[in-house]
């Protein structure tokens, strides 16, 4: 292979040195660097050493796992037995960000669809798709996540009230950047190309049908995502991408577009609520009781200016439904907790059980 045919180096993935601090310890047992680029059920395809390899988590490193999140995920670091032959993956890197879901089938815990992800796009279309709290959502999960979000607003080709819309999610998320964009007819990329620097790693979130796969392409100056039209009659999307992959941009930006972040929930988002509703928390500072609930109390300074226009009672109800849902997910974790001790004590007992039936009683 000649240079000009080389994989990316590890620089060109993202490397930094926080990530060279983190693998320290794995070089000095011998491992090797790389980043997972695509995430397959069960198997995976890391760049390391110039070149893309097929690769599988060891039997070691399967056998310590306890909870699905730590399993590799798209985007992250790992570290590597060797590059020749079947390439196998015995750790992973801390995450400094990472995006999850409920994990799925008998295994507790969260499931992670992207890590290490610097800057989140959250794509929300002007059309039908446009709901200010689906977007406060979105926000919650991307401050939460580590990672520093970007509201893109797209469709404006089919939007006759964008100036008014551009106002109303600016209300709902104070201090966070948004763009404008026509994906489909590259209008407003512009406003985007500064942000996908070199190194960077750009993760989208946004339901279906907002023209994710339409500006990922327009972003990679190529059709790499196969797109459709919306539905007609509901004016829902219909799920494009179908794989987990990190690609390379142009300007040398890595981006995440995943199946996995259609679904991501609210699964650690408290950090994130209080930055989502940053404003809120602003005006309840102003509240006469600390431990004010925002409702019929005296001196709620929530209340006044719910009353007064100041803040749409929407947001505040918003809210508390996300704060609802981290409660109801905080009792699902405490079970997963519960079950995982109680498949530990099944374990241990079966174990001691086996070894009485092979060797007798000790002493």
């Amino acid at each position: 292979m000649t240079a000009a045919e080389a994989g990316p180096s590890l620089a060109d993935l993202g490397w930094d040195r926080r990530t060279e601090a983190l693998f320290a310890e794995h070089a000095a047992q011998g491992l090797l660097p790389g980043r997972v680029l695509v995430e397959h059920r069960g198997s995976y395809v890391v760049a390391a050493g110039g070149n893309e390899h097929d690769a599988a988590v060891s039997g070691r490193f399967r056998h310590a796992v306890v909870d699905a999140e730590e399993f590799p995920a798209v985007g992250d670091w790992v570290g590597l037995s060797h590059l020749d032959g079947p390439v196998l993956i015995q750790a992973v890197l801390p995450r400094k960000s990472r995006f999850a879901r409920p994990a799925r089938g008998d295994v507790p815990g969260a499931q992670v669809v992207a890590a290490n992800v610097d800057l989140v796009l959250i794509v929300a279309g002007l059309d039908h798709d446009y709901n200010l709290r689906r977007i406060e959502r979105y926000l919650a999960l991307a401050w939460s996540s580590g990672a520093e979000p970007v509201i893109v607003l797209n469709k404006a080709d089919v939007c006759p009230e964008v100036g008014e819309r551009l106002a109303a999610v600016a209300s709902v998320a104070p201090g966070v950047p948004v763009r404008v964009t026509s994906a489909r007819d590259g209008v407003g990329l512009d406003g985007i190309a500064p942000l996908l620097e070199a190194g960077r790693t750009v993760a989208l979130l946004g339901s279906s049908g907002v023209g994710k796969s339409t500006l990922v392409n327009a972003l990679l100056g190529w059709d790499r995502q196969a797109t459709t039209e919306v539905r007609a009659d509901d004016q829902r999307g219909r799920h494009t991408t179908t794989m987990r992959e990190l690609l390379a941009t142009p300007s040398g930006a890595l981006l995440i577009d995943s199946p996995g972040m259609r679904s991501v929930g609210m699964w650690e988002a408290d950090e994130g609520i209080e930055s989502a509703f940053s404003d809120v928390d602003a005006l309840a500072a102003d509240c006469r009781f600390t431990d004010c609930s925002h409702g019929p109390e005296p001196g709620c300074a929530v209340q006044a200016a719910i009353s007064d226009g100041t803040l749409a009672a929407a947001r505040l109800d918003s809210r508390r439904r996300l704060e609802r849902e981290l409660a109801a997910l905080e009792r699902r974790r405490r079970l997963d907790r519960s079950e995982k001790r109680r498949r530990g004590r099944r374990m241990s007992k079966a174990i001691r059980g086996h070894m009485r039936a092979k060797y007798g009683e000790a002493g």
